[in-house]
C-alpha cells in the first residue's frame, strides 16, 4: 500500500521531510519540482527521488495522488488550488494559506472534488503532545480549566539571513510561530470559540547586517501580539507571540486542570520533556513519553493523511483544523484593531489521538 507522492519546493525544509518519509511505507516519494531545476535535482539526487520535473509536468503526471506542498507562504494557496483543480489532494507547510479568504476557496474546492487537505505543523502527533493528550485522557490532571503558551524573542534580524519577510505584512511572531502553539492547545483542548486580543508594533524598523552593510527594515505588521481563548469546552487560554523580547522565564505551553498541571514541550518539535504537577505529590514529576511514534519528525502528518485515504478515516492534521489555526490567529489581530470579543465562524473537530489507531 503506497502512495506516491510529488513535492513542490525543494528548500530547506524539504531534506526534513524527506529524510522522515522513509520511516512510513505508506510514503513513496516518486517526483520532485521548484522553480529553481538546480534546487530539484539537488535534492533529487541527495535523497534518490527519480524524478524531477517542472511544477506543470508534476502536477499533471497521473501517479502522483498528493502533492506536498513545501513553496513560501504566499505560494501555499496559488500551489494547493492547482493541485486540487489537477485532481490530486495536498500537504500544505504552515499556514495553510495566508489570508482567511485563500484558505476558504481551497477548501470549498477540495470539497467539491473529494480530495483532502492537509497542513503542517504535524509536531502534535509526536511522543511529547501525544503524552499530554494521554494525560488528559486519562483524566490525570480533572478536568481543563485554563492554559498559557509563549513564544517570545527579539526577532530574526540577528541571525536571519533574510530577514525582511517576517516584518511584512502576512509575518509577524503570531503567524510564523503560531501555528505550532494553537495547533498543540486545539489538539489538547479542542476547538476555540470566543477570542480577544491586544497588539502592537514596538519598533518601527529592525536593523540587520548583510554582506558588511547595514539595512534597514520597515515594521509593517504587529511584532508583539496577546491572545485570550475561549474554547468550547469551557477551558480558558492566553497566548504570547513576540518578536519584541529580550528575555523571559515563561513556559512554552502549561495546562491547568481541576487536579492538577502539566508543563508540555516546545510544540515546535516531536518529544521534549512532560511534567505533571498533582496535589498528592505537590512537586513537578517528569512523564515518560509514549513509544509510539517516537522521534516521529515531520512526514507524521503527511503518512497519516495516506493511511487515511486508504482506509477511508479523516486525518488528523487536516485542512479544516489547519483554517480553524488561521481563524484564530487573524481574529486576535481583528478583536484588538476592533478593541472587542469576536466569536469564531469556523471551528473543526478536535483531532483523534495517535495512540489509538496509528
Amino acid at each position: 500500500m503506497k502512495t506516491n507522492i510529488g513535492i513542490i519546493g525543494c528548500g530547506n525544509i524539504s531534506g526534513n521531510y524527506l529524510t522522515n518519509a522513509k520511516k512510513y511505507e505508506v510514503l513513496n516519494i516518486t517526483a520532485c519540482a521548484d522553480l529553481f531545476r538546480d534546487k530539484a535535482e539537488a535534492i533529487a539526487a541527495k535523497y534518490g527521488i527519480p524524478k524531477v520535473c517542472t511544477v506543470e509536468e508534476l502536477l499533471a503526471d497521473p501517479s502522483v495522488e498528493i502533492i506536498l506542498n513545501l513553496t513560501t507562504p504566499d505560494s501555499h494557496a496559488l500551489i494547493a488550488k492547482q493541485a486540487l483543480l489537477a485532481g490530486k489532494s495536498v500537504y500544505n507547510e504552515k499556514p495553510l494559506t495566508i489570508s482567511r479568504e485563500e484558505g476558504e476557496e481551497i477548501l470549498k474546492i477540495a470539497r467539491e472534488r473529494g480530495l483532502r487537505i492537509g497542513c503542517a505543523p504535524d509536531t502534535f502527533l509526536g511522543a511529547g503532545y501525544q503524552t499530554c493528550r494521554k494525560l488528559i485522557e486519562d483524566g490525570e490532571i480533572g478536568t481543563p480549566i485554563a492554559a498559557a503558551a509563549f513564544f517570545m524573542n527579539h526577532g530574526h534580524e540577528s541571525w536571519h539571513p533574510n530577514p525582511e519577510f517576517y516584518y511584512q505584512k502576512g509575518g509577524g511572531p503570531m503567524l510564523d510561530m503560531g501555528p505550532y502553539y494553537l495547533t498543540a492547545l486545539v489538539s489538547l483542548l479542542g476547538p476555540v470559540k470566543r477570542i480577544t486580543g491586544s497588539t502592537k508594533t514596538t519598533f518601527l524598523e529592525r536593523y540587520y547586517t548583510r554582506d558588511g552593510n547595514k539595512k534597514t527594515i520597515k515594521v509593517e505588521t504587529p511584532t508583539h501580539i496577546v491572545g485570550t481563548l475561549d474554547f468550547q469546552n469551557g477551558a480558558t487560554a492566553i497566548i504570547i507571540t513576540s518578536f519584541d523580547i529580550w528575555a523571559h522565564h515563561f513556559p512554552y505551553i502549561e495546562i491547568y486542570g481541576t487536579e492538577g498541571s502539566i508543563s508540555a514541550p516546545d510544540p515546535n518539535g516531536f518529544e521534549g520533556s512532560v511534567k505533571i504537577w498533582k496535589p498528592s505529590t505537590k512537586e513537578w514529576q517528569e512523564v515518560p513519553l509514549l513509544p509510539t511514534r517516537a522521534q516521529s519528525g515531520r512526514s507524521i502528518g503527511l503518512a497519516d493523511m495516506a493511511l487515511g485515504i486508504h482506509q477511508g478515516r479523516p486525518h488528523r492534521a487536516n485542512g479544516d483544523l489547519a483554517f480553524h489555526v488561521l481563524d484564530i490567529m487573524h481574529t486576535i489581530h481583528d478583536a484588538s484593531d476592533k478593541n472587542t470579543h469576536i466569536f469564531l465562524s469556523s471551528t473543526c473537530n478536535q483531532p483523534e489521538p495517535l495512540f489509538k489507531d496509528f
